[in-house]
């Protein structure tokens, strides 16, 4: 079935199926948005840092650690090394490939150029055929509130190593962030075939792109099918601190309770075919799926089967 698939993603998980998209729509590589979180985005060393982006144009390039996840694979570390023997900020970890892309995108935006417009450029250098979309080029950032205050998110996720418990999220910025408007396009195109929210953690990887002004309304009313794929797999997140959050916040650490954070945007959820049956959630279908992505044929797998579920499911 032809038509333009919009994906919403943040993190390894979710730079993992939008890695199998880009796959399974190879033969018409226009035909996929990729939507990306920035809350994560911060300032380090002068440098802007957008991680989200990056580990989405490393896996649609091939270039992804397929250890770590996250970074560059076959990456050196000769910077970091010295940068501690200098006594500097070491926390971040940057590789020696991978600050190139910072600098890269450093000395762009400081010419003037939108993150958009750096973002296109680096997918081109890059060999990137889908579209990779910031969810806005004004500044969001996420925050977490725990015992200590509130933190940025950074300090929360790296330097804290996601350690204190969590009571809260909030956007900095958001209230007046401008959606992308390519992302608000593609997701108001009449051709839409579906819209995937990608196996990312809910409060920190989609919900801020879900709060930039215009985009969830423009999910609500496309007569395209909404799925989202569950970070969620036998109680446990499979990378990331996702689980950990639900348990925090007192919400059920399950498909379950991801899928009602969705309520009201998704028509279909796609949980493990390990897990039994979930609970019934308010007008969600759930679909079952191989939802682990050990491998490249996995993220392929796992995105022609969520287009499968897509292209029967009647919205």
């Amino acid at each position: 079935m032809s038509g333009h698939v919009v994906a919403l993603c943040g993190g390894v998980g979710g730079a993992k199926l939008a890695h199998g998209l880009s796959l399974a729509l190879a033969a018409e590589p226009d035909s996929l948005s990729i939507i990306v979180n920035t809350g994560d985005d911060f300032q380090h060393l002068g440098l802007s840092i957008s991680p989200d982006l990056d580990s989405v144009m490393y896996a649609l390039a091939g270039l992804a650690d397929p250890v770590k996840g996250w970074g560059r694979r076959d990456e050196t570390w000769r910077f970091m090394t010295a940068l501690r023997e200098l006594g500097g900020e070491s926390w971040f970890q940057l590789g020696d490939a991978d600050l190139a892309v910072h600098v890269e995108r450093s000395w762009r935006l400081a010419q003037g150029a939108s993150l958009t417009e750096v973002t296109a450029h680096l997918c081109r250098a890059l060999g990137i055929g889908a579209r990779v979309l910031p969810m806005s080029d004004d500044p969001v950032r996420t925050r977490v509130l725990t015992p200590e205050g509130w933190l940025d998110f950074q300090d929360y996720f790296v330097r804290r190593q996601c350690q204190p418990t969590v009571r809260e999220f909030m956007f900095s910025g958001v209230e007046t962030a401008r959606a992308q408007p390519d992302a608000l396009a593609a997701l108001q195109r009449a051709d839409l075939r579906a819209i995937v929210i990608c196996p990312s953690n809910p409060f920190v990887s989609v919900e801020p792109i879900l709060a930039v002004r215009g985009i969830r309304a423009a999910i609500q009313q496309s007569k395209a099918p909404v799925l989202a794929v569950t970070p969620i797999i036998g109680g446990k997140a499979i990378k990331g601190p996702a689980a950990k959050m639900l348990t925090e916040l007192g919400l059920n650490v399950s498909a379950a309770g991801v899928a009602r954070r969705y309520v009201g945007l998704i028509d279909a959820f796609v949980v493990d075919q390990s897990d039994p049956a979930p609970e019934p959630v308010p007008d969600v279908t759930f679909v079952s799926a191989a939802t682990l992505m050990s491998s490249v044929d996995d993220r392929l797998w796992l995105a022609r089967a969520v287009l499968r579920a897509a292209d029967t499911f009647v919205a």
